[in-house]
């Protein structure tokens, strides 16, 4: 008979929390802390860091240089794919899928629509292939657009035919990011990029990367709505739970249940995988967060890129922070506290704010 665990508010709370190395106990470094995490989410908006150094300072504090990053990309102990960074050896759970990109079926609509403006752009898509066999590694704008229908997007990919084109060959497993010349990707062919690993079938594969994800999440459900980069859900892997005052059962990474844990603050960035399922963060924190940076200024209530601040089991509040770095300031604009903060708690988000600022090498200034 199967066991299903039951669990409080706060048990849940603290399996998450020590799941995604944000307890007392940091990890020994970056690659190691990749390796648990499964990935660090690339995006452009560096408000105050770019998200993926963000995270890593969130878990290995003053310890971590954006150098290290570079670094580990370099010699390929990380790699970039669809828009995050992965261990390598990750790689071999995504090529089966890779090669079934083709026998996929399109289900909805716009998978149709883009399947259709992929076949005819095929002579593009050679053309690139082409270049970088050629020429590789190159940015996006050395590579030939010679699309004849161009994308449509009602939003800024509108036109971008090559860096769409570009990131369904990659899901194809055709090109791959071989480096970057600043913020731009350097393109390459996948065979010289990619480690030339075993590839695990796709049924394996995705049980795999399920007891991956619900090891790095530590509990999590077994089928949520389906969004793009990372999954939230993990299938049948683990071991079935239940949360006091929750509606559903979860799935709960054994190895976490029963374990010590001890707390302490951290600055989150938005894109943390802690707080990424924002309906998950609303059942088991009872936290309510939305990235507003695309919201009229009027209509914000925590700011353009306010960062979720953790304190020991709990989503305490936000702080809104612009790094300036042309006045070489981190400008500390508000902490929205949701429940009054204990004199323990400010202490302690009064010094991660300011690590954060050392850390940036930015003079802290806060409003009055």
């Amino acid at each position: 008979m199967v066991t299903v665990h039951k669990l409080s508010p706060r048990d849940a709370r603290r399996i998450a929390v020590r799941a995604q190395l944000l307890d007392r106990e940091r990890p020994a470094g970056l690659v190691e802390m990749v390796r648990h995490l499964t990935l660090l989410q690339i995006d452009p908006t560096a408000a105050i860091a770019p998200t993926a150094d963000l995270v890593a300072w969130s878990r290995l504090g003053s310890a971590y240089s954006p150098a290290d990053l570079v670094g580990a990309l370099e010699k390929r102990s990380l790699i970039e794919l669809m828009a995050t960074i992965r261990p390598a050896e990750d790689l071999a759970l995504y090529r089966a899928e890779m090669v079934e990109w083709h026998q996929r079926p399109p289900v909805a609509d716009w998978q149709k629509r883009h399947r259709a403006w992929v076949r005819a752009n095929d002579a593009c898509r050679r053309d690139i292939l082409a270049r970088l066999g050629s020429e590789g590694p190159l940015p996006s704008r050395n590579l030939p657009d010679t699309c004849v229908v161009p994308w449509k997007s009602t939003g800024w990919t509108n036109n971008q035919n090559v860096i769409r084109l570009l990131e369904v060959m990659s899901a194809r497993g055709e090109v791959a990011v071989a480096g970057r010349q600043g913020r731009d990707r350097l393109w390459d062919l996948a065979e010289r990029v990619y480690p030339e690993d075993p590839v695990v079938p796709s049924d394996e594969a995705l049980r795999r990367r399920n007891e991956r994800r619900l090891r790095a999440l530590g509990i999590a459900r077994a089928k949520t709505t389906k969004v793009p980069i990372e999954a939230y859900h993990v299938g049948q892997v683990g071991e079935p739970g239940v949360v006091a005052g929750v509606h559903g059962e979860w799935r709960v990474d054994p190895e976490q249940l029963g374990q010590p844990f001890i707390g302490r603050a951290a600055l989150l960035s938005p894109f943390d995988r802690l707080i990424h399922d924002r309906k998950r963060s609303l059942e088991l924190f009872e936290f309510d967060y939305g990235l507003e940076m695309y919201k009229p200024a009027a209509k914000r209530r925590w700011g353009y890129y306010a960062l979720p601040i953790l304190y020991a089991d709990r989503l305490v509040g936000k702080l809104d922070a612009i790094a300036d770095r042309k006045a070489g300031v981190l400008r500390v604009n508000a902490i929205h506290e949701d429940e009054p903060f204990t004199k323990a708690t400010s202490a302690a988000v009064d010094s991660e704010i300011t690590s954060l600022a050392s850390w940036l090498q930015l003079d802290l200034v806060r409003a009055r």
